[in-house]
């Protein structure tokens, strides 16, 4: 019987045009580089969606599978499934190898035939689970073992021109699905009707705005009455009723880079009650954007933002953050978890990083003016303040609609 091969390069067809330039993508493996030599990293180990889109321009799909991506001093290869044939190649900037089924473990070979053993070993510890490290130990053998997660997080946060570009793009998209949300609200509509004009109307924008990606994973969360109470909470069924409190997110993907619109909205009419928590949380909005600018730290704005809630006896009514990174992420991926406005973040906000401002206030079932009040609007630090990239209105004045 003929030996089957552990893995084999497959670079079927011609390389896909990616959503940045190849010399973008050098730079961004120039930096990491520079890092590895700092740190006597002589192989990293990359194992994340958010990582090895950012490094090489391919986001995996795993459905149980574990993907990579090795850079060594003078090497980039992303390794994949054979399930995925070609398309990983094509989709990276750099150098691919496809890992065979045909024996338990040939991705960790893969991994070795281009970090090489007892070497000092880059990781992400954020990622990897105890099983692949222990894997990593057996196969690697390292020398050493170095945790990148948090250099190439800082790495990740501050954007580039192109990566700007890319994210304006994607705030507009978010206004689009907006709108597209905005003349689909009436009673008896029902949440997942609404949800799917958003995303049928920011899937064509991304198809007409970049014809040469790949399009998957963009979609909407539209919340009603009780649902509006969790800024995560999937959408359902439920028919819209006049007067109902209305949660409104758009979330486009593309090639890899999240954006988003959030907005509070109400069915027809908002009673006085409604009225008063949303007005504040608005007022909370724009107070915490004018905080946005270079030399704030993310901690010092949200003490801030808590003591204007508390000066008006809403704090107790936060339910998390008021604000995050935006790049390479998703809900199912990745996270700059060092730029985001809570108390205990000390970093300090940079010109070319990008975050956005969403303070949410959730009053209880029952309650006057109960549901979850949300206003999201995606920021741009820069020399001397921010610049906001969401155009689709907030407030009342705009918002109660049907």
């Amino acid at each position: 019987m003929t030996a089957r091969p552990e893995m084999y390069r497959f670079h079927n067809g011609e390389k896909a045009p990616l959503q940045f330039s190849v010399a973008e993508y050098e730079e961004r493996i120039a930096r990491l580089r520079s890092t590895m030599s700092d740190l006597g990293v002589e192989a990293a180990v990359f194992t994340s969606m958010h990582n090895i889109s950012y490094y090489s321009g391919f986001t995996y799909c795993a459905f149980g599978r574990p993907y990579g991506l090795v850079v060594t001093a003078d090497q980039a290869v992303t390794i994949s499934a054979g399930i995925d044939a070609g398309q990983p190649w094509r989709r990276c900037f750099c150098d691919n190898i496809t890992y065979t089924d045909w024996q338990r473990d040939n991705f960790w070979r893969a991994i070795l035939s281009v970090a090489g053993a007892q070497r000092v070993v880059g990781i992400e510890g954020d990622h990897l689970t105890l099983l692949q490290r222990g894997k990593l130990d057996h196969f690697l053998a390292p020398a050493k073992v170095v945790d990148l997660y948090e250099a190439t997080m800082v790495q990740r946060m501050h954007k580039s021109p192109a990566e700007l570009e890319m994210i304006r793009a994607g705030a507009a998209v978010a206004d689009v699905g907006g709108f597209a949300i905005r003349d689909a609200v009436k009673a008896g509509a029902r949440e997942i009707d609404v949800a799917m004009a958003g995303r049928d109307a920011m899937e064509l924008e991304i198809a007409r705005r970049f014809p040469d990606a790949e399009y998957r994973d963009t979609w909407v969360w539209f919340q009603s009455g009780l649902n509006t109470d969790g800024a995560h909470n999937p959408v359902t069924a439920r028919q819209l009723q006049r007067a109902d409190i209305l949660s409104l997110n758009t979330f486009p993907m593309i090639s890899g880079y999240y954006t988003a619109l959030e907005r509070t909205m109400f069915v027809q009419e908002v009673d006085p009650a409604s009225l008063k928590i949303w007005e504040a949380n608005v007022a909370a909005h724009e107070y915490g954007m004018s905080l946005l600018k270079p030399g704030a730290s993310c901690a010092e704005i949200t003490h801030k933002i808590n003591r204007f809630f508390e000066e008006r006896d809403l704090l107790q009514y936060r339910t998390f953050g008021y604000g995050h990174s935006f790049g390479v992420l998703s809900h199912y991926y990745g996270r700059e978890a060092g730029l985001e406005l809570r108390e205990d973040i000390d970093t300090v906000l940079e010109p070319g990083m990008v975050i956005s401002m969403e303070p949410m206030l959730t009053i209880a079932h029952g309650e006057p003016g109960a549901g979850g009040y949300r206003e999201h609007d995606i920021l741009i630090i820069t020399e001397d303040g921010n610049e906001n990239i969401t155009k689709y209105p907030y407030g009342p004045e705009f918002n109660v609609v049907g």
